[in-house]
């Protein structure tokens, strides 16, 4: 992926364009032997408007292809104002594409369901030109961003909304041929409800659903994007549960990643029966700053997600991605004892970083990013309440960048297992001894080379071991034209050339 030397916070490993907008990941879908990424996407700026669809894909995860534009508004039809979320199905030869058909002068808060389908491994698309489904209930305030899926000999639907009755809510539909859809109601809703005790809820309404099927001795899960317009920040949440009838009935909701920058994941239904998750993270800085660097927005690593006999959602990176480490930068253990820190070495601006530790208070790891010790990202584990704590709160001296700290629940006792991927402006924390995951973005200023240190606080002791990897960019090949676009507007990529 072309990446300019000069910026200091664009990913190298995380799949996106070179310069743009974009943000939800759609229309995920393996298909003729390659793995489909879809994903909204301004191809005139940096900022959230004139949505298309941009298109990669790969045989493996880590080379990938940049395709044409996908899906493009058509003035005056019936995404005149956008090509909004949703997702795509593989249909013998064709890839049909779902998604929401939006248009200001109907409704901001409701786009309904329209397709396109592609008979060329989807170099291009053709719109069907009206809605597949051309009306919403109404009891819906807000509708949008369907999800299709293949259920025996049926196909099914979700679409996410917001309901009058105060609910967020997954709207079930079915179909025999992707073309006449039959209305059944409701598959989940539920009020403003509680998520565990982070502060977040379930949202006023339901964007981006999602749906991983049960499997013998295994609940299904279905997760949705806590969207609020009045009240309270936003999640993403997972509900799980089994299948009665046309409903989704599940227990208490839970998060899927409890970070502040991961947004609308959505799903893959690769071979073998395994499934995979990319997210949006978005960037938490203040836009004029990414609209000067001329790109905002990136996808999140490729996860593996499944759901464990006992209910609980377990995500790692997926396995391709061992190959993207490089040279093995750094390995050290030992004990860290009080205040004093203990440098364990040098670390790039993008790295693959793998630790067990254990402790009898609060330690953990500091990243220091600039040339003395007061700009730095905090990974500590916190023993007396029993969570893993990512602080970014001295992360970055700029004003422009958000700061905060955030936490995920993490059993102590015992030693702590965790999976460190950084990339230049996007940290995702995985800890590995639960299957849980937390996404951030941070703005580090200094020009100093990176480096690691253990830390505790005084009177506590932590052990260690930790190893890091020198973390690879993605290939992306050189696409030569991009056919389709309007006039006037810039090709999905520059030209080929990955670099850190």
């Amino acid at each position: 992926m072309s990446t300019a030397p000069c910026d200091p916070y664009r990913p190298v490993a995380h799949l996106r364009p070179p310069r743009n907008w974009i943000n939800d990941p759609n229309g995920l879908v393996f298909h003729d032997g390659h793995y489909h990424v879809f994903y909204q996407y301004n191809p005139s700026g940096a900022t959230h408007a004139n949505m298309h669809w941009g298109h990669f894909r790969s045989p493996d995860l880590l080379s990938w292809e940049p395709l044409p534009v996908a899906l493009s508004p058509a003035p005056g039809g019936v995404d005149a104002d956008g090509c909004f979320s949703g997702n795509a199905v593989s249909d013998g030869d064709r890839l049909v594409a779902f998604y929401s058909a939006n248009r200001w002068d109907r409704s901001p808060q409701h786009q309904p369901v329209t397709t396109a389908a592609s008979h060329d491994g989807g170099r291009t698309f053709t719109p069907r030109g009206d809605l597949a489904i051309p009306t919403w209930p109404e009891d819906c305030t807000m509708y949008r961003d369907p999800y299709v899926w293949r259920d025996g000999e049926r196909w099914r639907m979700l679409v996410g909304a917001a309901l009058a009755d105060g609910r967020g809510a997954a709207l079930l539909y079915e179909s025999a041929d992707l073309e006449t859809w039959t209305y059944r109601g409701p598959f989940a809703g539920r009020g403003q409800t509680p998520v565990g005790g982070t502060g977040l809820h379930t949202g006023e309404g339901w964007e981006c659903p999602q749906y991983l099927p049960p499997r013998p001795g295994h609940p299904g899960a279905l997760i949705f994007s806590a969207w609020n317009d009045h009240d309270g920040d936003r999640c993403v949440t997972a509900l799980i549960g089994e299948e009665h009838g046309d409903a989704f009935e599940a227990g208490p909701p839970v998060l899927v990643d409890h970070g502040p920058d991961c947004y609308a994941p959505a799903l893959l239904r690769a071979p073998g029966g395994r499934w995979l998750l990319w997210g949006w993270s978005a960037e938490a800085r203040e836009e004029s700053w990414a609209v000067a660097d001329g790109w905002a927005g990136t996808l999140t690593l490729p996860r593996e997600i499944s759901v464990g006999a006992d209910g609980t959602l377990h995500q790692r990176p997926a396995a391709e991605l061992l190959a993207l480490r490089g040279g093995h930068t750094l390995h050290a253990e030992g004990e860290a004892h009080g205040a004093r820190p203990v440098e364990l070495g040098g670390v790039g601006r993008a790295f693959d970083l793998t630790a067990r530790l254990e402790t009898t208070g609060t330690a953990g790891l500091r990243l220091l990013t600039g040339t003395g010790a007061a700009e730095y990202l905090d990974i500590r584990l916190d023993a007396a309440a029993g969570e893993l704590v990512v602080d970014r709160d001295h992360a970055s001296p700029d004003s422009r960048a958000r700061g905060g700290s955030y936490r995920m629940p993490c059993p102590t006792g015992h030693p702590v297992e965790l999976r460190l991927v950084v990339d230049h402006s996007l940290a995702e924390v995985f800890l590995t001894t639960t299957g849980q995951v937390l996404t951030l973005r941070f703005y580090p200023t200094g020009d100093g080379p990176w480096r690691l240190a253990a830390h505790a606080a005084p009177d506590t002791r932590l052990s260690y071991t930790v190893d890091a990897w020198q973390l690879l960019p993605l290939t992306v090949k050189e696409q030569s034209a991009a056919p389709g676009l309007p006039h006037g507007q810039v090709p999905l990529t520059e030209s080929s050339a990955s670099s850190s």
